[in-house]
């Protein structure tokens, strides 16, 4: 399988990105987005450098400046690619979701970022602030609401892990908030436990911060 079309750069430096992008864990679902976004040919299934060999020059041009080089953008879309790919990582042999629209207890649908499934029933939601000030205060106790009204929905009773992830830092009130929020109301609700987790990306990775 070789790249269609001629190369806008060269065999070689689409063999360098293909090469490169392989050692990168990246799930279906983003290379998926990539070749939308790109509009790019993608393998459906095969070897992973198979499948990017079938993808555009562009297409892979940016998954290099997103996972590779880590790159931002002014909109926060790649920062939002790579926080997909980080959430996915931490959730094998299940379903990622992407902007998806999840009711909860008070009847309102929630705009989540990203949602995983598992046998069909939601199992982890997450969030991202991919540009602007740090996280405050108000961001996580918004956060917060919005994840408790979906747990006590029809929807969210297999809810188990709420991750806010930030590539603009937190502020450290904020942490705190979400720490005490979250113990309060897990203290107080015990059979409906939820799991809050905050991800910073520093030094071109994703790790949780609290717990």
């Amino acid at each position: 399988m070789v790249n269609k079309g001629f190369p806008k750069f060269g065999m070689s430096q689409a063999g360098a990105y293909v090469a490169a992008l392989k050692n990168y864990n990246l799930p279906d679902f983003i290379l998926a987005m990539i070749a939308k976004e790109c509009k790019s040919d993608l393998l459906e299934r095969g070897r992973i450098d198979d499948r990017l060999q079938s993808m555009n020059d562009d297409a892979l041009e940016l998954l290099h400046k997103v996972f590779v080089n880590c790159e931002e953008d002014d909109v926060g879309k790649f920062a939002q690619y790579r926080f997909y790919a980080y959430v996915s990582s931490m959730y094998h042999k299940c379903e990622v979701l992407v902007n998806e629209a999840i009711p909860g207890a008070t009847g309102k649908n929630h705009k989540i970022q990203v949602a995983v499934k598992n046998n069909g029933m939601y199992i982890a939601v997450a969030t991202n602030k991919a540009t602007g000030n740090p996280v405050n205060k108000k961001d996580t106790e918004k956060f917060f609401e919005m994840v408790d009204d979906i747990k006590k929905g029809e929807q969210g009773t297999m809810l188990a892990d709420a991750i806010y992830g930030s590539s603009v830092g937190f502020r450290g009130e904020s942490l705190v908030l979400l720490e005490e929020m979250s113990k309060v109301r897990n203290d107080n609700d015990p059979e409906n436990k939820l799991d809050f987790k905050t991800a910073n990306f520093e030094n071109n990775i994703y790790s949780v911060t609290k717990c």
